[in-house]
């Protein structure tokens, strides 16, 4: 899979990311007031790269047969259905049925007992596949000889909330309208398979794709606008079934529910099911993933200190206290430039503040070999020489050179005892290491004496920093560390011919590396590619003493598979990500295995190819 890089104009300084930055010192208060925000149409694929399907396998062995498809669909039961029980509202041919908050609150717990359906009833038609997305209903056609079919074994449960606000008074798994029903004179719901593009996942369409297969319930505290919504869904539901029925295939009969009570009787008598209080406060008893991501992310990516008054770390919002808190802020981004006389003209200025903190730096990936010039290379040596003079006060002593490459004499010299302002440095880009790695390793290895590859290791394993790379980086990187070293302050008693073979003997897993480490998911737990797993020496040197391999397994050479054992090894077999295959068979084997107990200094890598 290729991920496209474009150049896109942003703001200088401020967050790339649409999420921003979260404020340093966040605690659980601060997730717990979200600002309210406008209901946003899902845009197919608009987080996923655009990558190719392949040709259509042709008895390919990796690829196991379908499944069998059952002869009968299995079908699950709702105590909405039938609706009898419930009182009835008409208006023409329509009707909706009243619940209270008891009736809602017992529905969904009956509904989370339910078993499954057999993916190969609901999928590909939850991959979304739409009849002019020929690429998209090629790959899965050819596999399945599957058809664009709404599967009838399916009877969720949708909540809505009358007015769409989702920043308070919500309950468990409530959606806004318009992310699965059409504004307008004639209520329809939204047809959001993707019209072009290619994935497997499309996970901005599964709740629009889930409400046509619901009975749907309309809460909210407006009665009037509560039940005008509940008949433009019924009305919208009668249309899909009629949709079905010409086309030959007759759907379960779903229906809309208004609910009566109050969002307070909700809270007073079925917290379970409140997600966010009325004051738009998480309640914290049900699991909101998109605030649990913003944490579990902002945890894993905030600033960090790598050296001496240097830190890593996401680009703050403009003007916060994490911003204000920082002397010199670096950021990394495609529309990057290499720019050490900006680092030497704030090392030279007596301002405190200073006026203009800001500075450029290229992104990981975009410095490409072998087109890179020695000017690049000595523009990196010299933004690490003025990043190590800012962060420890010091005047260097060494030349710099011109736009041209020409060596001149820094200013500096000519007064060794001049003095420089110790500034505290950001080096940041919006995820916090994407855009940042080749910077941050660079500077770590000049600022430490260590070699690239040890520096690369120590920065994740020691300094808790997750990052990703390119192979042009390694490339870089390899090419530019007798000068990183030769020339760091840590390293000014040692000679070249120490330095020469200290580089020279670099450890085995580095002629393998691509770039990028497995992700940390867990403390004990890591998620990589098949290019991890084919570097064993890695695996050891990160402490990942257990494998879990899904769909492949990792072309050792012989004796290593015994040098870690059988019992640290687990393989699914017969599994691809494609997006067909299933994994639900496979769960309990893996969860067993991952659940063993681990070493004591050790950790564990789960992989999914």
């Amino acid at each position: 899979m290729a991920t496209i890089a474009l150049p896109r104009p942003v703001p200088h300084h401020r967050p790339s990311s649409g999420l921003g930055a979260l404020p340093a010192n966040i605690t659980i208060e601060d997730l717990n007031n979200p600002q309210p925000s406008q209901c946003v149409t899902p845009v197919p694929n608009k987080h996923i790269p655009v990558c190719p399907p392949g040709p259509v396998p042709q008895q390919e062995p990796n690829t196991p047969p379908p499944s069998p498809i059952p002869s009968k669909e299995r079908l699950q039961t709702s105590l909405l259905s039938p609706p009898d029980a419930y009182p009835r509202i008409d208006s023409g041919p329509l009707a909706v049925y009243k619940i209270g908050a008891a009736g809602v609150a017992a529905a969904l717990d009956h509904l989370a007992c339910q078993p499954l359906p057999d993916p190969s009833q609901v999928f590909p038609w939850f991959h979304g596949l739409h009849p002019q997305n020929h690429v998209q209903q090629a790959f899965f056609v050819q596999r399945r000889r599957a058809l664009r079919r709404t599967p009838g074994c399916l009877r969720s449960i949708t909540i809505v909330k009358a007015d769409g606000d989702l920043a308070f008074a919500r309950l468990k798994g409530a959606i806004a309208p318009n992310e699965f029903l059409q504004s307008g004179s004639i209520a329809e719901f939204i047809e959001v398979d993707p019209k072009e593009g290619f994935s497997v996942r499309n996970f901005q369409i599964q709740a629009a794709k889930t409400a046509v297969t619901s009975d749907i319930i309309v809460y909210g505290d407006d009665r009037p606008s509560v039940q005008s919504l509940a008949f433009d869904i019924a009305a919208a539901q009668a249309r899909w079934r009629e949709l079905h029925d010409t086309q030959g295939q007759p759907l379960p009969a779903y229906n809309t529910f208004i609910c009566t009570a109050s969002f307070r009787e909700f809270e007073k008598h079925h917290p379970e099911i409140v997600a966010v209080d009325a004051s738009g406060n998480l309640t914290g008893r049900v699991i909101d993933f998109f605030h649990q991501e913003r944490r579990e992310m902002y945890e894993m990516t905030k600033a960090s200190e790598i050296s001496h008054n240097v830190w890593l770390g996401p680009t703050p919002d403009q003007g916060s206290d994490d911003e204000r808190q920082f002397d010199v802020l670096i950021e990394c981004s495609d529309l990057g430039h290499l720019d050490p006389a900006a680092l030497k003209t704030i090392a030279e200025s007596q301002e405190q503040p200073l006026k203009h903190p800001y500075v450029d730096f290229p992104s990981s990936g975009s410095i490409l070999p072998p087109t890179w010039s020695h000017s690049e290379a000595d523009g990196i040596l010299e933004t690490c020489k003025w990043i190590y003079c800012l962060a420890h006060g010091t005047n260097p002593h060494f030349e710099t050179t011109d736009t041209d490459g020409d060596s001149v004499m820094s200013d500096a010299t000519e007064s060794p005892d001049s003095t420089v302002i110790a500034r505290k440095i950001l080096i940041h880009c919006a995820d916090g290491y994407t855009e940042s790695t080749l910077l941050g390793i660079a500077y770590f290895s000049y600022s430490t004496g260590l070699p690239i590859p040890d520096a690369w290791l120590r920065l994740h394993t020691e300094m808790q920093r997750n990052f990703f790379a390119y192979p042009t980086d390694v490339a870089l990187l390899t090419a530019i560390a007798p000068r990183l070293l030769s020339e760091s302050p840590v390293c000014s008693d040692r000679n070249l011919s120490d330095i020469t073979a200290q580089i020279r003997d670099e450890p085995k897993w580095f002629s393998g590396l691509d770039g990028s480490l497995p992700s940390r998911v867990l403390d004990y737990m890591y998620l990589g590619n098949l290019g991890h797993a084919n570097n064993p020496e890695l695996l050891k040197a990160m402490g990942i003493r257990q494998i879990l391999s899904v769909g492949e397994m990792a072309m050792w050479r012989d004796g290593e598979r015994e040098e870690w054992g059988e019992d640290n090894i687990c393989v699914v077999q017969g599994v691809q990500d494609n997006g067909i295959d299933p994994l639900t068979e496979e769960f309990e084997r893996c969860l067993k295995f991952i659940g063993k107990p681990y070493f004591p200094r050790g950790t564990r890598l789960c992989y999914a190819i």
